[in-house]
């Protein structure tokens, strides 16, 4: 049985216990639902809790623990000689293993019967066309684990929809059977709601724990092959990438054009959206009319659901080449010598693009906090005769001062993790310069370089990937703490 019609199994049993659980606190209520601690529903959901939840958490567990066993069985069946390759041989092996055991499955009784005397090309041939393509032909090895893979998968999924369901029906009778006129169901449902809540809440803390400990933990190996002062003062991006396997080191790993680039760009996107989404902000808060607003905002935030590889292609063939082309008109009008100053791919051209993206996101978030000023400032600034421009400019721009902070912070850390944008329109040459008219590129799109392909995670060549990650996170966190400090600045000035 496959799990999401086990779950399902498991929902439907709640839901009867839900009904039957209601149904017996209103027969015990005898009519007087004030004989009972808890109302109907809340016994019915403590019956339905018990129901669902042990048996969806033993669910989770056996899915976590059994894959692993079943590996684990399976790998220790192979031959001596297999098992002596290294450690990334066998992985894709046993992958290639489950992806034959999967085939298996979808053939009739008759190609499973026929498949034995099969070379082992034809078998290869046989699985391509129910849909499992095999990278190469699968050895004697592998057919005898694929069968003892996929015997150990119907084993251990027989097992388990037998142990779930039993324990769903167990928790339901238990529940059931708890449920008495004193009974606080009310009491022991919220109990459950609460754990419920602070597990939601700490996924989020616990998830950025977990990235933060993986990336370090990488971070820390490259450092092992190359120092730190070479990577956060070099000056020449030249990573060289090595050969598969190999754990050289050659090559330079400076960080300095990475991260100049990467904060070049930003700035330049972000002189371009805070004004215009600021100023756009503005007018739908206090100056546009009911009509403009409802039209004129949800036009503005479409900007916002616009993939950001649209963005790049948007810079790459319309905004890059006009810029190109009025930089060459420009300069022949001036010396009479055509030639453009402006690359087409540029730090101008990924700025102004990033611009327009980021803009819906400076203009809601603003135009979110300006209306969130009390009326009655407005009132009163108005009512001692100040006019729309100096209530604005005295009396509501400091208010929504701090929230507006916080929100251009926000916004710059979104400019400083864009990827697909700079790829496109500023291009992928790690170099330190002050024009913005010539390429450059930022640290998420080295990120990318590092990891395209089919390469091992030993080499330092593919570990800087992670060092970058983490300097990005550390940056990000400092502009955050950054913005917590000017709101709490600020809001204390003001109050």
């Amino acid at each position: 049985m496959s799990t999401s019609i086990l779950l399902l199994i498991i929902f439907a049993i709640g839901m009867v216990a839900y009904i039957l659980g209601a149904s017996r606190a209103s027969g015990l209520a005898a009519g007087k639902p004030s004989n009972l601690h808890s109302r109907y529903g809340y016994h019915g959901a403590f019956a339905a809790i018990s129901a669902i939840l042990p048996a969806v958490l033993l669910m989770a567990v056996w899915l976590a623990v059994s894959s692993s066993i079943i590996e684990t069985k399976i790998r220790s069946d192979f031959p001596d000689d297999v098992k002596a390759l290294p450690a990334a041989t066998l992985n894709l092996n046993y992958g290639m293993i489950n992806s034959i055991s999967n085939g298996l499955r979808l053939l009739g009784d008759a190609d499973l019967g026929a498949i034995e005397g099969m070379a082992p090309a034809d078998v290869r041939t046989l699985l391509a066309q129910n849909g499992v393509p095999l990278a190469d032909d699968p050895q004697p090895y592998m057919m005898t684990a694929a069968k003892s893979l996929m015997a150990a998968k119907d084993a251990d999924n027989a097992a388990l929809t037998v142990v779930v369901l039993v324990v769903a029906f167990i928790g339901a009778l238990l529940g059931l059977r708890a449920i008495s006129p004193r009974f606080r169901a009310r009491n022991r449902v919220e109990q459950v709601m609460l754990s419920g809540l602070i597990l939601a809440s700490s996924i989020a803390i616990l998830t950025t724990v977990g990235i933060v400990f993986s990336m370090l933990s990488e971070t820390i190996a490259f450092f092992r092959a190359v120092p730190a002062y070479e990577f956060f003062f070099g000056t020449v991006w030249d990573p060289r990438f090595a050969s598969a396997g190999s754990t050289s080191s050659g090559g330079q790993f400076g960080l300095i054009p990475l991260l100049a680039g990467t904060l070049y760009i930003a700035t330049v996107a972000m002189l371009f959206a805070v004004p215009v989404g600021l100023f756009a902000a503005i007018y739908m808060a206090e100056y546009a009319g009911p009509k403009l607003r409802s039209t004129a905002k949800p036009l503005l935030e479409i900007l916002a659901g616009i993939p950001t590889i649209v963005y790049g292609f948007f810079a790459l063939v319309t905004v890059g080449p006009f810029l190109r082309d009025i930089s060459a008109n420009i300069n022949g009008l001036v010396t009479g010598n055509y030639q453009n100053f402006i690359q087409s791919q540029s730090v101008l051209t990924a700025g102004i693009v990033m611009g327009i993206m980021l803009i819906p996101f400076v203009s809601s978030l603003s135009d979110d906090i300006i209306t969130a000023v009390p009326k009655a400032m407005r009132d009163g600034s108005l009512g001692l005769g100040a006019t729309r421009s100096e209530t604005m400019k005295r009396v509501i721009m400091p208010a929504a001062l701090p929230g507006i902070v916080g929100a251009l912070l926000l916004t710059a850390s979104r400019a400083i993790g864009e990827t697909m944008i700079v790829v496109l329109a500023a291009g992928v040459a790690a170099r330190m310069q002050i024009s913005p008219f010539e390429p450059m590129t930022t640290v998420t799109v080295k990120i990318v370089n590092q990891l395209t392909g089919d390469l091992e995670f030993t080499s330092p060549q593919t570990l800087v990937a992670f060092a970058l990650g983490m300097t990005l996170f550390v940056l990000t966190l400092g502009l955050n703490v950054y913005a917590l400090y000017i709101v709490r600045k600020y809001r204390e000035q003001y109050e």
